[in-house]
């Protein structure tokens, strides 16, 4: 029976872990804490992400941009694989709005805007093998997020012109339901 314990424990602490859990690596309490304030308001969400993923790509262009120090490339490893992990999560977030037509047309040019951005910083360090793979992961990334933002910007505009939100009266009078 210890037997059979002991070797369950060690297959528990050898299991990799879950994609949940290593999304929770990539973000801080901080950052989760913001994306649980925005998630009611998609527009906003959309703009959180791109923060987070602005403060990776600048990370990252700070590495290289000061002299080299002992485990620069290990830290560009894992920034570029924090990078991945928030545009995975931001893309799926976009999947979720544009199914629910959600109305995120101010934040899409933005995040477009932010592809190119991060595109050409990510393209900026030179080629390492400690972090070329997770570099690739990061541009293949963006270049998903790019795609769906444009097919997004489109289908959001055909949607919302054969149905416009309703507007809201800033003066008439309020119902307050009993």
């Amino acid at each position: 029976m210890l037997r059979r314990l002991c070797f369950a424990l060690i297959l528990l602490a050898l299991h990799p872990p879950l994609r949940a859990q290593a999304n929770e690596d990539a973000l801080s309490n901080a950052e989760v804490e913001q994306l649980r304030e925005s998630a009611y308001f998609p527009g906003d969400r959309v703009l959180v992400f791109v923060k987070f993923l602005d403060d990776r790509s600048a990370a990252i262009q700070g590495l290289f941009a000061h002299p080299r120090r002992p485990g620069r490339e290990q830290d560009a490893h894992d920034l570029l694989e924090q990078f991945t992990s928030i545009a995975d999560e931001l893309e799926a977030n976009l999947d979720d709005y544009g199914t629910r037509h959600s109305d995120v047309r101010k934040s899409l040019p933005k995040l477009l805007e932010a592809t190119d951005r991060w595109s050409s910083s990510l393209k900026s360090p030179p080629d390492d093998e400690a972090y070329n793979v997770s570099r690739k992961l990061a541009l293949e990334a963006i270049r998903d997020l790019r795609e769906d933002t444009t097919e997004m910007i489109a289908s959001q505009k055909s949607w919302f012109a054969a149905h416009p939100p309703a507007k809201e009266e800033k003066n008439g009078p309020i119902d307050i339901p009993r």
